[in-house]
Parts: structure tokens; sequence; C-alpha cells
């Protein structure tokens, strides 16, 4: 009987074992027990050959049967030879699969109409028809002779597992069946009490369940525990975590009456939302502790995250202590740096001949800055002057000391590294407070899933004076003329005063470049098959050719730049003054202009090749415009077909203008895998069954009882199966992931 912990290779051999580990990462016994079936093909039906269309050059397995083959000869450009076509039926579809040469012979003899087995291959197009060439196939039931899958699938649901080119679903399904008997040494995670008390099965039978069911009841019901298994252990790592947190030493930071905050308040020309006090609140509340806060701050795009974060910054400062907030990128770190002098005024020429008594210094640190700049902000830094301080990764740079650093900022989590956010963060003297702020609005379970060790606040309220945005699907290719308009459209913002921005998703300096929206073009590539229409091999738009097509014809005569991430620093911030001013009228991007750019004169914003763009970054970018008191106008243009995946996304950004909604919608159309992104590797990777949006119950119950059990015994010395679950499920490298935070 093979240990769980052993590697596959003393069981199942090295060729196969090495297969397992480098196709599909996994080493153990245990981990192929955890590599679950993707679905179970039944004896007496046939599985669907109708999805098939929207898996193009993927690998796939269908249990089909034969309804005719055929054995042609053809000649080619060295000689004849022989090709068989076989065409497999399932009730819903056909498929053709094809032989060449010398590999005709066995599938002849054994593919005989009206024979069933299971085939595994990537399916592709050929004459408009999709097909499998040269599949992989295992003979089924007495019509191919008994063979022994059929005997040891007879009577059975079949598990289709995922699998790759080199080890198909059935190869799995046996490898599963040598570490099968094992699974009773498996270590069941979950207190005796709380499985019991919720009516869930042991693991092992859980895993026996999972991978040979004898009815559908057996499948739903391993199913139900090893979703609990996944977040249970999930969230005891998050409660630790969170446990771990509030016996941390922070120094409290309460805002001086009189202070530097009031002063700020009582020069504000608005009145704060409601949400913003609320969250403030909560902030002030956090910071007021002898324990660092840890708080995710979550906004719809334009609902005032920046002013909540600069009062907590304020009350950090009023008190004598330091913030940093930091910006992925050096166009968002010099925005929020001229955003925030603009807001303070005199309260931020602290030191300065002339400047306010209860002032601070706010400086902005970035990489391509030159030396003498450097060097006056980090001595700005270390003596305290500067008690306000925004930058980029710079900021994380050995020789940057604080004189004492009370708040950190983080602004858009997700394009940060987790070992960039734990150096700031050793920067204080003792740990100082977090405050993450997103604008892409995450649904409640991701939140407790990806976010789970820091408190949540919501800003879902837009400031008085935010204008709607209207937003429509320009089709392009069907209707050249609704393009030509939308260019008249940007012609008359900019002759009514206003201006506007075009964003591309490429650069157009190199062939295949996607800059800052890279991830994002990766997936679009990988999209193209389902989207595309058949033959469409087009390259994504450039911004380089964008801007000279639009400046020598529809928008002849306007002054058009453009905007990039390869572009030198400076050019970029000279550019961005220029478009802030008023000077530059329309600005042609990148996704560089995706979050925290700021300019209320902005009303319309066109985005070519917008399916080519994710439902959450199109809605980061459509919040650049209606930021005034003038209307937005967001056109999506698309060449995708009106019945195409594709236009569908771009269908629910212009139904709606709640982020969340469109990041439910978002969550539901990607994989799991992609949505906690690649930040979140660690716990990506662990979610094999738990679907996050359709589990939230058992994700908030999870998290109520680890809390409850980590309160109790939070080195979890009475349940050793868990301590154990944590190390496998959470390997160091997760581990560490979860400890900087």
């Amino acid at each position: 009987m093979p240990a769980l912990d052993e590697d596959l290779k003393k069981t199942l051999g090295p060729a196969t074992a090495k297969v397992l580990a480098e196709q599909l990462g996994l080493h153990t016994a245990l981990d192929l027990l955890h590599h679950y079936p993707r679905r179970y093909a039944e004896r007496g039906e046939l599985t669907s050959l109708a999805e098939l269309a929207d898996q193009i050059d993927e690998h796939v397995t269908v249990v089909a049967q034969v309804a005719d083959a055929r054995l042609l000869t053809y000649q080619g450009s060295r000689g004849g030879g022989k090709r068989l076509e076989v065409t497999i039926t399932d009730g819903s579809g056909r498929l053709q699969l094809v032989f060449f040469g010398s590999g005709v012979h066995k599938p002849h003899k054994e593919l005989l109409p009206g024979s069933r087995a299971m085939f595994a291959g990537k399916v592709g197009l050929f004459n408009r028809k999709l097909q499998l060439s040269h599949p992989a196939y295992e003979p089924l039931g007495a019509d191919a002779g008994e063979t022994d899958a059929a005997a040891a699938f007879a009577g059975q649901l079949i598990p289709i597992y995922p699998a790759c080119k080199q080890l198909e679903s059935w190869k799995i399904a046996k490898c599963v069946d040598a570490v099968l008997p094992g699974v009773g040494e498996a270590v069941d995670p979950l207190p005796p009490a709380l499985r019991e008390g919720r009516g869930l099965v042991p693991l092992t039978e859980a895993l026996l369940k999972i991978h040979r069911p004898a009815t559908k009841a057996d499948i739903e019901d391993a199913r139900q525990r090893l979703k609990w298994d996944e977040a249970f252990v999930l969230q005891v790592a998050l409660a630790r975590r969170r446990h771990a947190d509030s016996q941390l030493p922070a120094v409290p930071r309460r805002p001086a009456p009189g202070g530097l905050l009031d002063s700020f308040d009582a020069k504000l020309p608005f009145t704060l939302t409601e949400g913003q006090e609320t969250v403030s609140k909560e902030i002030f509340d956090d910071l007021a502790t002898d324990h660092p806060m840890h708080r995710l701050l979550q906004g719809e795009v334009g609902s005032g995250k920046t002013m909540v974060a600069l009062r907590a910054m304020l009350a950090v400062v009023d008190c004598g202590g330091q913030a940093a907030l930091l910006a992925p990128t050096e166009v968002l770190a010099q925005q929020h740096h001229r955003s925030i002098t603009e807001m303070m005024g005199e309260l931020a020429e602290g030191g300065m001949l002339g400047g306010f008594d209860q002032g601070t210094k706010v400086v902005l640190l970035t990489g391509s800055m030159g030396v003498p700049a450097r060097r006056r902000a980090l001595l700005d830094l270390v003596t305290g002057e500067a008690g306000i301080v925004i930058g980029t990764h710079a900021l994380i740079e050995d020789k940057v000391k604080f004189h004492d650093l009370g708040l950190v900022v983080v602004d858009e989590q997700h394009r940060f590294g987790v070992e960039q956010r734990d150096a700031l963060r050793s920067k204080g003297k003792q740990p100082p407070h977090l405050l993450v702020m997103t604008a892409t609005p995450i649904p409640r379970t991701v939140a407790m899933t990806v976010f789970g060790d820091l408190e949540t606040s919501v800003l879902d309220q837009l400031p008085a004076g935010r204008s709607p945005i209207a937003t429509h699907v320009v089709p392009a290719k069907d209707k050249p003329h609704f393009l030509t308009r939308a260019w008249e459209r940007v012609r008359e913002e900019v002759e009514n005063g206003h201006q506007a921005y075009v964003v591309c998703p490429r650069i157009g300096d190199s062939a295949d470049e996607t800059e800052e929206n890279g991830k994002a073009g990766r997936a679009a590539a990988k999209k193209k098959a389902a989207d595309a229409e058949d033959g469409d091999k087009r390259p994504p738009l450039a911004v380089l050719e964008i801007a000279a097509q639009l400046a020598e014809g529809p928008l002849a005569g306007l002054a058009v730049e453009v905007l990039h991430g390869r572009m030198d620093p400076g050019d970029k911030d000279a550019v961005m003054r220029r478009f802030t001013a008023g000077e530059v009228k329309v600005l042609v991007a990148t996704t560089v202009i995706e979050v925290g750019v700021n300019v209320p004169n902005s009303t319309v914003m066109v985005i070519m090749d917008a399916d080519r763009f994710g439902v959450s970054q199109l809605h980061q970018l459509r919040g650049r415009v209606g930021r005034g008191s003038a209307p937005g106008l967001c056109l999506l243009v698309s060449e995708m077909h009106e019945a195409s995946p594709a236009r569908a996304r771009l269908a629910a950004v212009a139904a709606t203008l709640d982020g969340f909604e469109l990041s439910r919608i978002d969550l539901e159309q990607r994989r799991e895998g992609d949505v906690l992104g690649q930040a979140q590797s660690g716990v990506r990777s662990s979610l094999r069954m738990l679907a996050v949006i359709e589990d939230e119950e058992v994700i908030a119950q999870a998290r109520e009882e680890a809390t409850r059990v980590v309160a109790a015994d939070p080195e979890l010395a009475g349940l050793p199966g868990l301590e154990t679950a944590l190390h496998a499920l959470l390997d160091t490298e997760r581990e560490q992931y979860l400890e900087k935070g």
C-alpha cells in the first residue's frame, strides 16, 4: 500500500510520475487523490459533443458511439497513403476523427459502427468542421470485446479527469486506482464535532466517492465534504493570521483636536458622502488601537477612496507619524502627488516660507527622479520633515529610511507582489497600520477568500456632482457608419470645451506588445478561438498607429498626443500635465490610464478592440470619464460578431455601472484562478473543488467556524489533523504568502 506522502515514482514508475509532475503538478499519492474528476460520463448515456465548439484547441475527452468508418486511399506529394475517417455521435452532435498512414490499422479493426469508446484529443477545425486528429481512445462495453477498461467501468459512472496530451483521462483513472488502497491514511482536517454537526461524510469516504462513485448522490456527498475541507483549512490559515496580527504591537494614532485633519476638513469645499464618513470612522477606530490596522478599502470607480485615504494619512501626521502611499506606476504616483497637494493647498507647504504652521511636506519618490531631487526627498523622510510620501516601488529600496512610519496605504493591491508590500511595512519601528485600496469591486466571498486576513470597508456611493456615464457598443465591422459617428461625437465634445481618451490594447512599436495590458492580451489570445470569426487574424490595434490615423483623418486639427508605459517617465509626466491643463484635447493611450488618473474635464472615452479587455478592466477604464459636472460617454468599439461571447461581455458592461454586479459576471465567465490572480497563487492552487461565487454559504460558514476554532486554540494543539492539513494545503511558499499578508 503506497504511503500518501511518497513520491509517485515508486508507485507508478518514473515515466508516468514525470508526466504527472510536469504537466499536472502532481508529485505524491495525496496530490493524485486531490486531483478530482471534472465530470462523469454515464454508461447508459452519451456525453455531449455539442459543447465542443467552445473548446477549439483544447484537449477534451468524450464518450460516443461510432456512426460510420471509411478507409480512404489518397495520393500525396510522397506517393500514396491511407486515411481513416470515423464519425462518432452522442445524440447531441457528430464529430469526425481522422487517422493517417500506418496509424489506421488498429482503429480500423476496433472502431466498428455501433461500438462505443472514450476518445481524447485536441479539438481542431478542418474545412469548417470540428475534428480530432489521431485521438487516443479506449473501447467500452461488450461490443468492444470486453476489454479490461469495460470491465472496470461496468455499471459505474466514468470519471473524466483534467488531462493532458501525454496522459489521457482513463490513464489517470488507472493511476488513481493504484493509490486508492492507501486512502485510509488520509488525515481528516475537520474537528469531529464540526463534521458531525454539519452532517459531512468522513474524508476517506469522500475521496473514495469522488473517484469511484456508485451513484450521483455519492458525488454530491463527496463534493460537499471536500468543499468544506478547502474552505475551512484556508479560513483557518487566514484566521490564524488575523489572530497573530491582533497580538502585534503598534503605536495608536489619534488625530489631534484642532490639528492638521481639522484644518483640512474646514477647508473642504464640499461635504463628505455618508459612505466616506462611515468608512473614515472605521479607519480612525482601527488607527486608535495598539495593534496594527489591516483594512481593505473597496470603492467603486470615482467613489472618493483617495479622499478617505488622505484623511487617514493626515490623522497619522497629526500625532507625529508619517504616512506612505505606494502606487503601482509612475504615472499614478505623479497623479496622486498632484491631486493630494492640490487638495491640501497650503497645508502641503509645511516648513516652507509662507507655508501653513500646521502643514507638512508632501514628497514624491520614484525611480526616475534626478539625483538632487531624490536626495532632498530622502532627507525629508529621515528627518520627519515630510509627513506624507507618495511613490512607486522606489519607496522599498534599502536606502529609504523613515523617521516614524505610522501608516502604509497600498493603491491597487493586485499590482504588487507580496515581498514589495512586506518590505515597506518593515520600515516602521513597530509594524505600521496598513490600508489597502482597490477600485476593482470584489464580491464578498472573493474578499473573504483572498483578502481574508483584512477587515473590509466598502464605498459604493458616488460623491455629489459626479455625472452618470452612458456606455454603448460600436459594432465597427457590421456598421462602419457607427464608428464614423463615434469620431464625430469626440469632435463635438472637444468643440464644447471637453477632452477625450482613446484606448488601444497595444503600443505598436514592436510586433506583439500588449504592455500594461500584457495579461489581458494573453487572455484575449486564448479566447480568440472561441470569440473570433474563422480566419480573423488581425493583431490588436495599436496606440501609435491609431493616433496617426486620427490626427490625419477624423480628428485632424485637434491636439492629439500619445501615452504608454514605455515612454520616458519625464515625457509621460509632461503629457499628463498638458492633458490635465487642457492643452491636449485627445489622449491616445494604453491601459496606463486605467487607475487613478483624474481629469474632470474628460467626458468621452473610445475603447478600440474593447473585446480584448476583461470586464473589470473596461469598468476601470470607463471610470476615467464623467468625473466632473458634464455627463460621461464611453464607446466600446468591437469587430466581433453580435452572437459572440465577446460581444455578450461588452453588452454586460454597457448595461450596468454597478462594479459589484460586473465583478460577479466577470467571475462567472472566467476560471477561478484568473480572478484570484497571480499574486494570490497560494490561494488559487488550493481551490480545486470550491467555487467562490457558487459556494458563498460554505465560505461564510467556514469563516465563522475557523474564527471560533482559532480563538479557542490558536496553536491548534488539540487538532493535529488540522495542523497537518494546513501544511499540506498551504506549503511553505503559500504559508509565507499568508505570513506577509
